[in-house]
């Protein structure tokens, strides 16, 4: 049994992998979760876990409208934590995605975890205090072949993510985002279902694009990064407790793995060399 003065975390896609591990993991510690699958009965498996240690289960889609998606959090009554997990990826050369695919990947990426935090910011400026944690992806700094849209759909949770930042500080609301990198869960999995097949990719896209598909395809299983440990991460971070808790308000990244972390390495270098050859250039177009 939880303590009604617990700290209430709204934790979405956790049907599985970190929003799974996240809920179990918060439940542990003695915290309230409520988590939101897309259907109870597809994630009969992750429900059953979570309310057999003391969580609730929402159904909840990030592709629903805005005023659906607000009405449901809306009855949710307290959040002190919004962790917005759900997403998923689609593979392919940019010019092959279909506006069908476009539309879903940012949708369910960037509008659904917008909409769902749009719903609790009322609730939290109420409390003068909340915490919002947007899972990202090194993608998003360091986009790679087939990863257009998935790459876009996390830049603009980043930068929408940033801006918030900014908008809500005056009332004691914090925003975190998190770029894992290739963690041993289901999401590379479900990429075969969410992408083409490579075989079908055309010859003058086949390098790189096909390559990196396939290369995705073939690494389930062996992504270096524990699960267990990146929530745990997560968790201090946003808490204040453990390894990361030193981290706690100072950071608006939180970058989990050692792939993640070259990445972001690598394109800090990028960025500040482009920086740096273009200075005179750059400075050349004020006024005199």
């Amino acid at each position: 049994m939880h303590n009604m003065s617990s700290p209430v975390w709204l934790i979405t896609g956790a049907s599985n992998g970190f929003g799974l591990g996240m809920c179990l993991h918060v439940l542990r510690a003695g915290h309230r979760v409520i988590g939101s699958v897309r259907s109870t009965t597809k994630a009969a498996t992750a429900v059953e876990q979570i309310e057999q240690a003391g969580g609730s289960v929402i159904e909840l889609d990030m592709t629903e409208s805005q005023a659906s998606i607000a009405s449901k959090i809306y009855a949710l009554g307290r959040i002190d934590y919004l962790i917005n997990v759900a997403g998923y990826s689609i593979l392919a050369a940019c010019e092959d995605i279909t506006d069908k695919e476009a539309t879903l990947q940012m949708t369910t990426n960037f509008f659904g975890p917008l909409y769902t935090l749009q719903a609790v910011l009322p609730v939290m400026r109420a409390q003068r205090s909340g915490t919002i944690v947007n899972i990202s992806s090194g993608a998003a700094q360091d986009p790679l072949p087939a990863c257009s849209l998935y790459s876009a759909s996390k830049a603009a949770l980043e930068a929408a993510s940033e801006s918030l930042a900014k908008e809500v500080a005056p009332h004691n609301i914090r925003v975190l985002i998190v770029e894992p990198g290739n963690f041993r869960t289901n999401f590379v999995s479900a990429l075969s279902d969410a992408s083409p097949d490579p075989a079908t990719v055309a010859p003058h896209y086949d390098d790189p694009v096909g390559v990196v598909i396939r290369k995705f395809l073939t690494v389930h299983g062996k992504q270096p990064g524990d699960p267990q440990k990146g929530v745990e991460r997560i968790f201090e971070a946003v808490t204040g407790t453990g390894m990361a808790g030193p981290l706690a308000g100072k950071i608006s990244r939180l970058v989990l793995g050692s792939d993640a972390y070259a990445r972001m390495q690598k394109s800090c270098e990028r960025f500040g060399n482009d920086l740096s050859l273009q200075e005179e250039v750059a400075l050349s177009t004020n006024y005199a």
